[in-house]
């Protein structure tokens, strides 16, 4: 498919991209309005890309688009996190037991460096490295779709990791559970790394599910009659 480039360069998918990540990183609060003509203004290009580019998002579960109204950034909802992790929690054990026998002893070094960095890395960097150690140990099971699946689940996780991360205690737990998944994919276990790699996503997953019911976020069904009631 040949991708349309708008007065000076910006498609859909590099504002979406642009978008995502400022999401993602916690910039745009949960349900901020997204007005078009701002985003035209800002990327300086008309709002045909702009409304591509906020379709592109809503597909990927990060925005929402009412109708008759402005796109909106989608809540944090307790509901949405689960779920998102008992998916990472099936497909990223998947991934693993088809890289393992084509995992090279550089690239569990790259994912023992970029471990390094994390055990010295403050809760701002912690994310992106976390992210980077488990694709470099999943890359190799040459499943495109698959590693896309997974990587669209980190990316939604992530916008949780930011909101409620910084209260929690966890790194010291994390850092222990990579550790062990190192030392299994070193030793080309792939039973044993698969069952780490899942006990480690659920751990993480149930300390903050409960961080964000302590924080008080809604599930989703309370969320959209919020919204419903709120459009009427």
């Amino acid at each position: 498919m040949t991708r349309k480039i708008i007065r000076d360069g910006q498609t859909a998918e590099e504002i979406a991209a642009a978008l995502r990540a400022e999401i993602i990183a916690g910039k745009h609060a949960p349900e901020t309005m997204l007005f078009q003509e701002e985003l035209a203004e800002r990327f300086q290009t008309s709002r045909m890309p702009i409304r591509e580019s906020l379709k592109i998002l809503e597909r990927e579960g990060l925005v929402l688009l009412p109708a008759n109204r402005s796109a909106v950034v989608a809540p944090l909802d307790v509901e949405s996190f689960v779920e998102i992790n008992e998916m990472r929690a099936v497909a990223e054990p998947l991934a693993l037991r088809h890289a393992i026998p084509e995992l090279t002893n550089r690239l569990i070094a790259q994912a023992e460096a970029i471990q390094d960095d994390a055990e010295k890395s403050d809760i701002a960097e912690f994310a992106a490295l976390n992210r980077a150690f488990h694709m470099t140990l999943l890359g190799p099971c040459a499943r495109p779709r698959l590693l896309s699946h997974i990587a669209l689940l980190t990316h939604l996780s992530q916008r949780y990791f930011h909101t409620v991360a910084v209260e929690l205690e966890y790194s010291a737990s994390s850092h222990k559970e990579h550790r062990a998944l190192l030392a299994a994919c070193a030793a080309r276990d792939a039973a044993a790394a698969c069952a780490i790699l899942q006990d480690h996503i659920e751990a993480a997953s149930r300390l903050m599910e409960d961080a964000l019911r302590a924080k008080g976020a809604a599930p989703s069904s309370a969320r959209m009659e919020s919204s419903s009631q709120s459009a009427r």
